[in-house]
């Protein structure tokens, strides 16, 4: 690793300046891609009632003006409508995405180009994604999408697992230690790439480049239950620079994303990823969350035979009461034919469950991080020579193991893992359909207004204030939720029955909502 750096020296084996102030990176800025990609983006539109409601409700208002929004977040088609949307309402916004298999590179050529650009002009968005990329490359894109063109960075981030947060954090934090990023003490290989740019930005810009860089920003809206977690460890140390909003736990999010979402997507991408029968296979979902429900779900319309693994004795509960077993995998993982991880959780399989399974095995995860499979492992295993790693098509590759018996012949087995540990959906698949995560982004649109609008009424920024109001985490109020859910009705053609005055007083509501109490479990 990189131990001098200048704004020219390459990023680790990027071969791209760290500070390379390019105006965007995409696999194929072609006019080809970019028809593909402005068509699908236009079909979307019709399927994301949420974004079109609420541009047609702010457009005149530019609620956004003024606005600088860091979007590191998937880059699909689907993503493309949000980062116009939040254009049209008035911001200035750069764009990456949170994964390096998820992007959709149509959908990124269409939103550099921008609605009324080219592919040999384009006038869109900076965004810096492609499928596919390394460690590398994906933190580079990161740094790019955070630094705008006058060495500025946001007043806003908009971030889905919390790279972006961390990033700002860990270099302000280890300038206010005085402490040299370390590549070494990395815990893991991803870690130490991280601490790598770090240590390069440290030598190219300085020792209060990260201080300066986080005084102008505001707040964060999160977008997945991992980065809300950070979130909330960093409220409790006192260690959040920023308010943040929960978009994750807004109902409209968390049901639509999570449950709905996982439902249509999980088994699309293990089909389109291996062509296999679902019906009659035994499933192992570790997870019965949100996620673990829309998967198991997803699974058993296919009539799969589904158990589950859990350590929350509700949620074991609740599989038990759909008819569900609740197993732990050590009991069963010689048996199943297809494992899925969707915890939030890491080293939920290891690379000795994976000498266990049966030959040809799938293995896959639908929660957000990489480390639920511990892919690591795999690699290490690799690099003794006692598995080998078989690219069958990107994102889809069969490990051989050498020394286990119990594969064709009495050989060794394989199994088959999907998008490398990573999100299957997005990777091997097109992650939710446009109508779910119309919900989704409407909740971040909304967010990202109400922070542009009043982010200090939640807490001020740490380091332009220190010692001021501490920074707070926040969902969206349930107003506002109700709100998400209205602008979704027309399309399915529902019409909601509306309360009497003496019927919303007598179960203590207004006419208008909202309906539930904050404490009401949907």
């Amino acid at each position: 690793m990189n131990t001098t750096a200048d704004s020219s020296t390459p990023f680790m084996n990027t071969g791209l300046a760290l500070f390379a102030n390019e105006p965007y990176k995409v696999k194929d800025l072609s006019a080809a891609g970019v028809r593909y990609g402005r068509k699908e983006l236009e079909l979307a539109l019709v399927e994301m009632p949420g974004l079109a409601s609420l541009r047609e409700e702010y457009i005149a208002l530019q609620p956004l003006k003024g606005a600088k929004i860091m979007g590191s977040l998937h880059m699909t088609i689907q993503t493309g409508v949000l980062i116009e949307t939040l254009q049209l309402l008035g911001a200035d916004v750069r764009w990456v995405s949170c994964n390096i298999f998820s992007t959709q590179d149509h959908a990124a050529a269409a939103i550099v180009a921008g609605p009324n650009g080219t592919a040999d002009a384009p006038n869109g968005v900076p965004v810096y994604a492609w499928k596919g990329e390394t460690l590398e490359e994906y933190w580079w894109c990161t740094m790019q999408a955070l630094l705008w063109p006058d060495g500025s960075g946001p007043n806003l981030i908009l971030d889905d697992g919390g790279d972006a947060t961390l990033l700002v954090h860990l270099g302000y934090e280890l300038e206010t230690k005085n402490e040299l990023p370390d590549p070494t003490k990395g815990g893991s290989y991803e870690e130490s790439v991280i601490l790598q740019l770090l240590l390069d930005v440290r030598h190219a810009r300085g020792n209060r480049f990260w201080t300066e860089f986080a005084k102008p920003i505001r707040g964060v809206s999160e977008e997945t239950t991992t980065g809300v977690h950070r979130l909330y460890e960093r409220g409790l140390a006192g260690t959040l620079l920023f308010p943040g909003i929960n978009v994750n736990d807004s109902v409209t999010k968390s049901k639509f994303d999570n449950v709905y979402g996982c439902r249509h997507s999980l088994v699309d991408a293990i089909m389109r990823a291996t062509d296999v029968l679902l019906s009659g296979k035994k499933v192992l979902v570790c997870g019965y969350g949100d996620v673990g429900k829309g998967s198991i779900e997803s699974l058993r319309g296919q009539y799969a035979r589904v158990a589950v693994t859990e350590v929350d004795p509700i949620c074991a509960l609740q599989a038990c009461m759909m008819g569900v077993d609740v197993v732990r995998i050590d009991d069963v993982v010689s048996d199943m034919d297809v494992f899925v991880t969707a915890t939030g959780n890491k080293a939920i399989i290891s690379a000795a469950h994976m000498m266990k399974m049966k030959h040809n095995a799938i293995v896959c995860n639908i929660g957000h991080f990489d480390n639920e499979i511990d892919m690591a492992g795999l690699e290490a295993m690799a690099k003794a020579g006692t598995v080998e790693k078989i690219e069958i098509k990107p994102q889809v590759h069969e490990w051989r193991f050498a020394n286990t018996t119990h594969g064709p012949g009495g050989k060794g087995h394989s199994i088959i893992v999907l998008a490398e540990g990573r999100l299957v959906n997005l990777g091997c698949a097109t992650g939710h359909p446009s109508l779910v995560m119309s919900a989704s982004f409407t909740n971040q649109t909304i967010a990202q207004i109400e922070l542009h609008k009043s982010a200090e009424s939640y807490g001020v920024n740490q380091v332009a204030t220190p010692g001021g109001k501490k920074p707070s985490v926040v969902t969206l109020p349930k107003h506002l939720d109700e709100k998400v859910a209205r602008l979704h009705l027309a399309k399915f053609g529902a019409k909601l029955t509306l309360l009497s005055e003496e019927q919303a007083s007598y179960i203590g509501v207004t006419v208008s909502g909202p309906y539930k109490a904050e404490h009401y479990r949907y």
